[in-house]
Formats: C-alpha cells, sequence, structure tokens
C-alpha cells in the first residue's frame, strides 16, 4: 500500500460491531497468544472459552499450563475467535483478533461463584475438574481488535465495539 492508495480498513459501523458479538458470544474456543516468560517469544495454544456472569471474556485454565504461567508473568494476550466451518475456504469466514489484559479470580472473591455457573452452563463437561485446587478463572478485558469478516471486510475495533449487552 502506498501513500496515495485508500486503506483497505473499512469504517467500523454497526453491522461489523454486531459480527464481532457475535463472533464472541459463539465462540467456545480460542487460540490464545502469550509471551514466553524466560525468551519473550510468542507462545499460542488453544483454550476453552465463554463468557462470564457479566459477560466478560472467559477461560479456565489450570497451573499446571504453560501459558497460565505466561499469564501471570506478562499480562498481555492475544486471542483469535472464530472457526471455519469444516468445509469451504478458511479464509472466507469471519474471525476476531483481540488483544486483551487478563485478570486471575481469586477463588475468595465473590465473582468466582457467578463465573463458575456460567462457565458451567456453556461447558458442562469441566464439572469434572473446574473445582480443582490448581485451575483459576481468569477474565479478558480487549483492548482493541481486528476483524476479518471475510474477502475485503476488513475493519479495526475498540474496546467499546465489543461490548456486549449484560
Amino acid at each position: 500500500m502506498t501513500k496515495d492508495s485508500p486503506s483497505p480498513i473499512r469504517p467500523t459501523d454497526d453491522d461489523a460491531r454486531g459480527l464481532a458479538r457475535g463472533l464472541i458470544q459463539q465462540a467456545r474456543i480460542a487460540a490464545l497468544a502469550v509471551l514466553d516468560p524466560e525468551s519473550g517469544a510468542p507462545h499460542v495454544t488453544r483454550v476453552a472459552f465463554g463468557l462470564g456472569a457479566k459477560g466478560q471474556w472467559l477461560t479456565l485454565v489450570s497451573d499446571l499450563a504453560f501459558h497460565t504461567r505466561a499469564l501471570r508473568a506478562t499480562p498481555q494476550v492475544g486471542l483469535l475467535l472464530g472457526e471455519a466451518p469444516t468445509k469451504g475456504d478458511p479464509l472466507a469466514f469471519p474471525r476476531l483478533s483481540a488483544q486483551a489484559t487478563p485478570d486471575f479470580i481469586s477463588r475468595n472473591s465473590p465473582e468466582h461463584a457467578a463465573h463458575r455457573a456460567a462457565w458451567l452452563e456453556h461447558h458442562p463437561k469441566s464439572a469434572l475438574y473446574v473445582d480443582f485446587a490448581d485451575f483459576s478463572f481468569v477474565t479478558f478485558t480487549p483492548i482493541s481488535a481486528d476483524l476479518n469478516g471475510g474477502f475485503g471486510k476488513a475493519y479495526r475495533l475498540r474496546a467499546q465495539d465489543m461490548q456486549l449487552d449484560s
């Protein structure tokens, strides 16, 4: 792209906001990018994803996982939401690449029980391990995101563009 060529990024409109919010609400998994606390190199993994008691972005992590140690050391993450169907060109389907700040939820905090209930509603099989001592809930506060709505449909979103009605 030259200085005089138009930007491929479209102005963010209500359709883009709605698409992003739909991806957030439908997501059951996410790709999570963290930084290795020793080398600073990126590390990507797949995590379960859902919405907390008040619509917060939420995951459940184990202290045994590398990404949990990385989250605690460097509170900067990237999340990719949006799964491509099994047929068709995966690049033609919408996805949201977000930057966010993680926050570990203490088991003693008032919101823990509410997050647990919301989590189990959407991830009932995690009842087998949700109460293990090494598991913690982490909320993610979105900072910004790039929304790819399919070919030729690119948008930049701010945190408020992704807010869900709670």
